[in-house]
């Protein structure tokens, strides 16, 4: 191939990118009025994500186990309450999901808080109804109020502040407890993330520049307090199995990537999304047998 080929060939490539680029960078921004066909399409997407996914719930999870009449269940005491941060959590996240899509529609903001902010626990909702009526589980009443206040910090937030001071954040590390009990915690990495919950940390991220805004502190800085557990193989204690089962909690720093200066809407969404991870950071640990540790770099 000559020299005139490969540089034609480069030049059309670069041209390509970078129009695909601008149709990209286009899309991703939001609208500043409402747009129909966005908002149908972000309403016919949810809802079609969503029926699948409570579908796939009913075929993978449940279909396995008998049914029975509508029931309540007390689990407040297991887990260590690990799980019912897992609800605050993911209340919390879709519910901002929900919001940010709604804001990319041109929805107002009246409509973001009250359709897309709620979209967590609408969902977790379902999710319980189809619990109560599982033999093997039950309608959580500490599972609600776990989902009411993961929706509740976010909408709180954005009725009091009109940002979001305070991000729930994740992180996860493997152990060796998912080997020991892999049909409770997990077989396999993938596995290991929704189930082991002595590798999980969920972490409340508080952004300092949001309450010190004259102040010089990066726009960008958090401090993280998360809290963890370790030594869990079964729901509720058992001696002959959790005789090591302890409660950490942390102290770190951490980055609200979504404070990083850019003109981009391409990463802006990408630091949107990553944004529910914790970034490692040298870390202190205070747990229940009164030690202090220090980690280096903590996941």
């Amino acid at each position: 191939m000559n020299y005139s080929l490969k540089h034609l060939l480069f030049v059309l490539l670069i041209t390509s990118s970078s129009y695909s680029q601008s149709k990209l960078e286009s899309f991703l921004t939001p609208s500043d009025s409402l747009n129909h066909s966005r908002r149908n399409a972000v309403i016919i997407t949810e809802a079609t994500l969503g029926g699948l996914t409570l579908i796939g719930l009913n075929q993978l999870w449940y279909k396995d186990y008998p049914q029975s009449n509508f029931h309540t269940l007390n689990d407040n005491g297991e887990w260590l309450q690990m799980d019912k941060l897992g609800h605050v959590f993911t209340s919390y996240q879709l519910g901002r999901v929900g919001a940010n899509v709604l804001n990319w529609s041109g929805v107002s903001e009246k409509d973001q808080l009250i359709y897309g902010g709620t979209l967590g626990f609408a969902f977790l909702t379902t999710v319980e109804i189809f619990d109560g009526f599982s033999d093997e589980w039950g309608f959580s009443w500490g599972d609600m109020i776990a989902n009411a206040a993961g929706t509740g910090l976010y909408i709180g937030q954005e009725l009091l502040w009109k940002e979001q001071r305070f991000t729930l954040k994740y992180s996860f590390h493997q152990t060796q407890y998912a080997t020991q009990r892999s049909d409770k915690l997990g077989n396999g990495f993938f596995e290991e993330v929704l189930k082991d919950y002595n590798g999980q940390t969920y972490w409340l991220s508080a952004n300092l520049h949001s309450f010190f805004k004259e102040s010089k502190i990066p726009k960008w800085l958090n401090v993280a307090f998360g809290y963890g557990v370790d030594g869990l193989l079964t729901g509720k204690e058992e001696v002959a199995l959790d005789q090591n089962r302890i409660r950490q909690w942390y102290l770190s720093l951490d980055i609200d990537l979504t404070k990083i200066p850019t003109n981009s809407h391409i990463l802006r969404t990408l630091f949107d999304i990553f944004n529910t991870i914790k970034v490692p950071f040298p870390t202190v640990e205070f747990n229940e047998k009164s030690s202090v540790k220090l980690h280096a770099i903590y996941f």
